[in-house]
């Protein structure tokens, strides 16, 4: 006999057959630590959390849930941005965090197997050794799992000219929404067929959880250079970056930090090298050959000068680079050091409208009385402005929002997207169809459909919802089950 979804006694019980008691995290206290990511403002506590050590228990986990109609949701280590792993009060978090191995590396076709847990920053330590590396590097790369990586196709500094994680991935072992286990793409860089792997990266959990991951890995460049130049506007820093993309040079990666943003680094961090009285600075690293950095960094100088940089320093050696590297990736976290809260966005605009950008992003904080610290990938124009709040004061989050709204309109204006790297997840599904059309946003619920058909598989994510009358149907018929008290 069938038990109903409310029976969290049962279902309990028939998950720690699955993975063992000590893989099913049930006391209330323990739960709080999973309900929110990165993404603090949204929390919500799940009713169940799982936390599997394979590809088999992983599939057992989601049969089980397809065939009793569980909702779920999965969740790498929890940093994302978007509110893409938040859980759901009537469902299950499947936790991948267990499944921490490196389970294959093949250097002669310059390529890692990884399982979902695995640290970002490790597949590099695994293979530095050898003169290899992975190029995707989130600024929360030593804490960010790989599977995570896969779900919301994450970016990071060099991701202008190494591409973000879809351009690293060449095979994956997917757990599809009913249970099944499926491999997508393969070891060779281009498969027949349709580009199946292509769709589930960046899919945020909606079409099923990779278990297995082969990335590419990279030989490390014969030389490397980075330069720090300063500004008295940040609209020359950015103006600089489309004349050094105009110049045919295309550096490993462009960063730019504003005045507030600089020294809330030099608050935190204390590295004493970046110039507090700039209103911007802008970090450009060059690699390649010995003699292509070395031109290269001549031309890049010229341009910044001419563009209106005050100094400029050079860094060629590792310790300096890593220096000037730290500041830019801890951002984030020395702006959460001054202000209560702070709430990021993550769009994307034409390199060439950063400037127009950015002083309309500043007029919109005026407008609305906070203060929005930009800190970002200049050389793809993924924007993160940083809205600094307190979430103490009543009406805060919801102006915040609004005022994030904002800034995703104005990136789609400008002929951009509301998303570079952080994913829609639960904040920007509001917005989609800012970006898309109806027909878009159906023909997109079609391919999540053939995957996920009982909408069990991170609902209420990615897309508006409901949508369609059909849509709304099944919504409510995945939703509709009560939290049963658990104690």
């Amino acid at each position: 006999m069938r038990k109903t979804v409310t029976d969290w006694r049962w279902i309990q019980r028939r998950l720690v057959e699955i993975v063992g008691r000590d893989g099913v995290v049930r006391r209330k206290e323990e739960i709080l630590t999973y309900e929110c990511d990165g993404l603090s403002a949204y929390r919500q506590r799940p009713a169940l959390v799982v936390l599997p050590k394979t590809t088999e228990e992983i599939a057992a986990i989601v049969k089980f849930c397809h065939d009793q109609d569980i909702p779920w949701v999965a969740r790498g280590a929890g940093t994302g941005l978007s509110g893409g792993a938040l859980p759901l009060k009537d469902g299950i978090l499947i936790v991948t965090a267990r499944m921490r191995k490196i389970l294959k590396i093949d250097y002669d076709n310059h390529q890692i197997t990884v399982q979902p847990g695995v640290i970002n920053n490790w597949v590099t330590q695994a293979v530095s050794g050898d003169g290899f590396y992975y190029a995707p590097d989130p600024s929360s790369q030593s804490v960010c799992s790989i599977g995570g990586n896969i779900a919301e196709n994450s970016g990071g500094v060099h991701c202008f000219k190494y591409g973000v994680t879809t351009n690293h991935v060449l095979q994956l072992k997917v757990v599809t929404p009913t249970g099944a286990v499926v491999t997508l793409g393969g070891v060779v860089p281009e498969m027949p067929g349709y580009d199946l792997m292509g769709v589930f990266v960046g899919s945020e959990g909606t079409l099923g959880i990779a278990t297995e991951i082969t990335l590419k890995i990279l030989k490390k460049p014969e030389a490397i250079c980075t330069l720090l130049a300063d500004y008295t506007s940040i609209e020359a820093a950015g103006n600089s970056v489309a004349a050094i993309v105009s110049a045919g040079i295309i550096p490993a990666g462009m960063e730019i930090m504003d005045n507030f943003s600089i020294n809330a680094v030099e608050d935190v961090v204390k590295l004493d090298c970046y110039p507090r009285d700039a209103e911007a600075i802008l970090l450009v690293e060059i690699d390649g050959m010995k003699t292509e950095v070395h031109a290269a960094k001549q031309r890049v100088k010229e341009i910044c000068l001419a563009q209106g940089a005050r100094n400029i320093t050079t860094a060629s050696d590792l310790d300096t680079r890593m220096k000037l590297w730290k500041g830019r990736k801890s951002a984030f976290a020395a702006a959460g050091n001054i202000s209560p809260d702070y709430f990021v966005q993550d769009g994307v605009i034409p390199r060439t409208k950063l400037a127009e950008v950015l002083t309309e992003i500043n007029a919109i904080g005026d407008r609305h009385g906070y203060k929005i610290a930009n800190v970002f990938h200049a050389g793809d124009g993924n924007l993160h402005p940083l809205i600094l709040y307190n979430s103490a004061l009543p009406g805060a989050l919801e102006e915040v929002e609004e005022i994030g709204g904002e800034i995703l309109k104005l990136c789609v204006t400008m002929g951009g997207s509301i998303s570079g790297e952080h994913g829609i997840g639960s904040d920007k599904k509001m917005y989609m169809p800012d970006m898309f059309s109806d027909t878009d946003l159906e023909t997109m619920g079609y391919v999540r459909d053939v995957f996920n058909p009982k909408g069990l598989a991170n609902p209420e994510k990615l897309f508006p919802t409901p949508r369609t009358c059909g849509e709304s149907a099944k919504m409510t018929d995945v939703t509709k089950f009560k939290n049963a008290d658990l104690f």
